[in-house]
């Protein structure tokens, strides 16, 4: 079984506008082709033509039982209506988790202005996922998307389930570390590269993912995703099949974890 719990339905490069319809289509489509069998995709903390709302998404979803939301929330431009909102969809079982975003947006994941956003996620027991490491877009800004600020959070919030997305690279040492110490903290490993893996890039980050998984011990901590579409699928699969693991540490990744973690029914999906 494969889970990704990190994939998108923005338009990224495309001149016009694509369809949610269609962009959901594609995703599913690929998932196919790939023998992927669950994936979340991740709202923005933008909505506009290109990106679609929480609600939108939700609903769209309705009648795809192999894909399910993780709802993103904007730090500068968040509401109590949107706080409502979500408090509801995770009351019926609709979102799986958070989505935040430090580095797009100008904050560090320990803020007190996101206090009521962790109150929530411990409440309904889903985790928050971060934005961590480079930014897809050259106005980010890096200082606060490092993962060492996790530490912070996980400590003031034991209770809270923190995923650091794209291991927090370049900085991925200290994300092992911030994983390591923090039983609370997970981490995926989405988005390290655009498309295709290249020979040399691949090898390198190989070696890196695998120096994580013997400092920090047990994956556990470890989840599969790809941030498609900016990344591929089946170059993601391929990297993931050429890591020195053993095949019942490879399940754990590739979708034991990710159920655990997100309480999804395989059952359903199977």
């Amino acid at each position: 079984m494969i889970i990704d719990v990190h994939t998108h339905i923005n338009n990224y490069h495309e001149e016009r506008v694509v369809s949610l319809e269609d962009c959901l289509n594609k995703l599913t489509e690929t998932m196919e082709e790939n023998h992927v069998d669950y994936s979340l995709v991740l709202t923005s903390y933008k909505v506009n033509e290109h990106r679609p709302s929480t609600k939108k998404v939700v609903e769209a979803i309705a009648n795809r039982k192999n894909l399910g939301v993780v709802a993103g929330i904007s730090y500068l431009n968040y509401n109590h209506h949107d706080l409502r909102e979500i408090a509801e969809y995770l009351e019926a079982g609709l979102i799986k988790g958070l989505k935040l975003y430090p580095g797009y947006e100008p904050f560090y994941p320990s803020d007190a202005r996101m206090k009521v956003v962790y109150d929530m996620a411990i409440e309904y027991d889903v985790p928050v996922m971060f934005h961590s490491g480079d930014t897809y877009a050259p106005t980010g800004r890096v200082k606060y998307s490092h993962p060492i600020h996790h530490d912070d959070l996980a400590v003031d919030y034991p209770d809270l389930k923190i995923v650091i997305c794209h291991v927090g690279n370049p900085w991925i040492k200290d994300c092992m570390e911030v994983t390591y110490k923090n039983k609370n903290v997970h981490a995926d490993f989405s988005g390290l590269v655009l498309g295709d893996f290249s020979e040399k890039f691949e090898r390198w980050m190989k070696n890196e993912l695998e120096q994580m998984i013997t400092y920090a011990g047990n994956p556990k901590y470890l989840l599969y995703g790809t941030d498609w579409p900016i990344s591929s699928m089946k170059s993601y699969l391929n990297f993931m099949k050429n890591l020195e693991l053993p095949e019942e540490k490879k399940e754990m990744i590739l979708w034991k974890n990710a159920a655990e973690l997100f309480k999804l029914d395989v059952n359903s999906f199977k």
